[in-house]
């Protein structure tokens, strides 16, 4: 078979009416292209040394199997595109929902905020300081310190009443066992959804009052004003 590359090269240039050099996007061979060698390589045989049967069969097998793994990675294209346009469409619904995300940051806008934390383990304490530009503005502890996901709505009183000042707030967490040594803690956010940015994979970006957060990462989605969420014990900082 090797004896006919160069036959095979000349006519397939010859019946493509171009050259055989080519760009790299046109390099990249097809279907068509191998079809189209199988049929120069035949016309271009040795009739008295014709090649052999069974490995002629065996190239036909080849070509079998290639086209079977063309049209499945054309399906898998299309399932691909066709559950990325399912996540738009899901992305839309959330708008005017709450959805819950881990999320160690958070916007204040002067309304209350609901955010919490989900424990690995049993707790004997879970502490929470929200800062803004690296100060401590507040510190929170949670009431409930039970494995799974905790909420409470923060209304944005500082100590003394005073009110706390509008702007991006980072959530620092710390969560102690019962027998005084550290259990998984990670702070959550949940926030009303405002609106959807659409430029972006997997269902793109959710504009939400408490700020931006991919799709793929929310962990809920729940009917506005159906949260039952508690209060948070607040220290001094």
């Amino acid at each position: 078979m090797s004896s006919y590359i160069e036959s095979i090269s000349q006519a397939t240039a010859a019946s493509t009416g171009t050259s055989t050099a080519k760009s790299t996007k046109d390099a990249v061979m097809g279907k068509q292209d191998f079809l189209m060698l199988l049929v120069a390589q035949l016309q271009n045989q040795d009739p008295l040394s014709p090649d052999d049967p069974t490995e002629f069969t065996a190239q036909l097998a080849q070509f079998s199997s290639l086209e079977q793994l063309f049209t499945l990675n054309e399906s898998m294209e299309n399932l691909a595109a066709s559950n990325a346009n399912s996540d738009l469409f899901s992305t839309l619904n959330t708008i005017g929902k709450d959805v819950a995300y881990y999320g160690s940051s958070f916007t204040f806008t002067g309304e209350p905020v609901e955010i919490g934390y989900k424990l690995d383990g049993q707790a004997s304490q879970v502490t929470l300081s929200l800062q803004q530009n690296g100060v401590t503005l507040a510190i929170l502890k949670g009431k409930e310190l039970g494995t799974g996901s905790h909420y409470f709505t923060w209304d944005g009183l500082l100590s003394g009443g005073k009110k706390a000042p509008p702007g991006d707030y980072t959530i620092i967490i710390e969560a102690q066992a019962a027998a005084g040594e550290s259990v998984g803690v990670a702070p959550l956010v949940k926030s009303e959804v405002t609106g959807v940015d659409l430029q972006g994979d997997y269902g793109g970006i959710l504009k939400t009052k408490a700020g931006e957060i991919a799709f793929h990462s929310i962990l809920g989605v729940y009917e506005p004003g159906s949260s039952s969420a508690g209060t948070a014990e607040e220290d001094a900082p």
